[in-house]
């Protein structure tokens, strides 16, 4: 096998593992939504951050998972990442989000309380109420 096919293969493998982690990461937020809903905990309008750091309105409402509020659960079940680009039309109409695929560890290589099981965070954000 060729370098170039060993790496083909090396990266494909790595997307597989992604969406595996992807899709138990999606029970995960499931088993949220329901608990949400169960104790009452209310979505609220979700707020985005530009790549220059002007807070920006959003199309979505949700639960954010994260005190920086730069990560987000949607009432969809979607997983937001809320850093995101944009200008002066993105400031004055807001953003649409696109949902990531979800990982089960938050913020993987960030600093100590930024990084952590996606279960701790929805624990959490539920604790919180």
């Amino acid at each position: 096998m060729s370098r170039a096919e060993e790496a083909a293969r090396r990266v494909e493998l790595a997307k597989s593992q992604e969406r595996a982690e992807s899709v138990k990461a999606q029970v995960l937020i499931d088993e949220f939504l329901r608990a949400a809903e169960r104790a009452g905990v209310r979505p609220e309008p979700l707020r985005a951050v530009l790549y220059t750091g002007q807070s920006v309105k959003t199309d979505k409402v949700g639960w954010y998972l994260r005190k920086n509020r730069s990560l987000a659960i949607g009432d969809d079940g979607s997983y937001y990442v809320l850093t995101v680009p944009g200008g002066l039309k993105e400031r004055l109409r807001g953003v649409k989000l696109t949902p990531s695929p979800p990982p089960l560890v938050v913020g993987k290589g960030g600093r100590d309380g930024e990084a952590g099981d996606l279960a701790e965070f929805l624990r959490w954000r539920l604790d919180a109420g």
